[in-house]
């Protein structure tokens, strides 16, 4: 296999591993904080303020994985 096609495989293995974290993370967040809801209704506002931005933050490692994939596809 030639350095190219590492680098290839590199950047795909790049972007698959650093979406699936945050996307179960992002799952799981988003089922109990609608659990939370669900038994404190009157806490919604805290609630969904928190989860927005932990929702933030998790897409925030998505979005590095992405830019590590395109330093990585701009070296082929």
């Amino acid at each position: 296999m030639t350095s190219s096609g590492l680098i290839a495989l590199a950047a795909a293995l790049c972007i698959a591993l650093s979406t699936v974290g945050p996307s179960i993370g992002q799952g799981m967040t988003a089922s109990k904080a609608m659990d939370a809801i669900a038994r404190q209704p009157e806490a919604a506002g805290d609630i969904r303020s928190t989860l927005i931005l932990s929702m933030g933050l998790m897409e925030a490692l998505t979005i590095y994985g992405l830019l590590i994939a395109f330093m990585l596809v701009a070296k082929i």
